[in-house]
C-alpha cells in the first residue's frame, strides 16, 4: 500500500520506518522535501498514487497562530488528498483535546479534528496521552533557578515509540470513522512525575507543588488520562528513564 506521511519529526520518522519495514511504499514529506501544507506547495506530487495519508505535522507555536496553522494545513491537505483519490486520512491528536477550550493549542488541535471529521475522506484519529520524551521540556517551562513549580495534574505518559506503533497500525488498517485513544500504563500527578524524573537523572532541582503553574494547571481532574476502551501501552516510565 502506498502511504504518504506528512511530518518527519519524532513520530513521523518512526511511523515511516515501521510502515516501510512492514512492506508498505512510504513517502515521508515535510518542508525539507518541498511540501508546504500552509500553501499547498508540493502536495499534489507528494500524494500522487497514495491510498493513505498520515498527518503528523505540528504547529511551530502553541499560541493563537496554531489555530491558523491547522486551519490552513488541514484545508490544503484534504483538498489535495481528495484530488489524488486518497481513501484514508489518519491524524495524531491528544487525549482530552476537546475538554480544554481555554487552552489555545488544544482548541487548535480540536479544530484539526473537526475539519477532518467534516471532510470528504474516511478517517481515523489517534489520540495519545503526553509523550515521555516531552517531560523534561515540561519541567523547563516552570523552572525558576533551582525550583520547578508543577501542579498535581494527573498525567499518563506514553513512550513515543508506542504512539508510533498505534499510528502505523491505524494507517495500515481500515478507516475507523472515529477516534482511538492510546496511553501509558500508569498515571502520575505531574509534580510527582517531575520528582521521579529529576531523581533519576541526578538533577539537583527540587519540585514545588503549585496548582497555578504552567499550561497543565488549566486541566482539571482526569482530562488528560484515558477512559474505558483505550489501548494501554506497556512501557513504564521508570523503565523508560533507565533505558535512556
Amino acid at each position: 500500500m502506498k502511504i504518504a506521511i506528512m511530518g518527519t519529526g519524532l513520530i513521523g520518522s518512526q511511523v515511516a520506518r515501521k510502515l516501510a519495514a512492514a512492506g508498505h511504499d512510504v513517502g515521508a514529506h515535510s518542508l525539507s522535501t518541498g511540501v508546504n501544507l500552509l500553501t499547498g506547495e508540493g502536495l499534489d506530487d507528494a500524494l500522487r498514487g497514495a491510498e493513505v495519508v498520515v498527518d503528523l505535522t505540528n504547529s511551530p507555536t502553541f499560541d493563537d497562530a496554531s489555530v491558523d496553522f491547522f486551519r490552513s494545513s488541514v484545508t490544503h491537505l484534504l483538498a489535495a488528498a481528495e484530488k489524488a483519490g486518497v481513501r484514508h486520512v489518519v491524524a495524531l491528536s491528544i487525549v482530552g483535546v476537546d475538554q480544554a477550550p481555554d487552552v489555545v493549542y488544544y482548541r487548535a488541535k480540536t479544530l484539526q479534528e473537526d475539519l477532518i471529521k467534516a471532510g470528504p475522506i474516511p478517517y481515523t484519529i489517534v489520540r495519545a496521552t503526553q509523550f515521555m520524551e516531552f517531560v523534561p521540556s515540561v519541567l523547563g517551562w516552570t523552572t525558576d533557578g533551582d525550583v520547578v513549580r508543577l501542579p498535581a495534574t494527573p498525567i499518563q505518559p506514553i513512550a513515543s515509540a508506542e504512539v508510533a506503533d498505534a499510528v502505523a497500525e491505524a494507517a495500515a488498517g481500515a478507516p475507523l470513522g472515529g477516534t482511538r485513544d492510546v496511553g501509558g500504563p500508569e498515571v502520575f500527578p505531574l509534580d510527582e512525575l517531575g520528582r521521579i524524573t529529576l531523581a533519576a537523572t541526578g538533577d539537583g532541582r527540587s519540585v514545588v507543588t503549585d496548582a497555578t503553574a504552567g499550561m497543565f494547571a488549566a486541566f482539571k481532574g482526569d482530562m488528560l488520562t484515558t477512559g474505558e476502551g483505550a489501548h494501554l501501552a506497556t512501557t513504564h516510565y521508570r523503565d523508560w528513564l533507565r533505558s535512556r
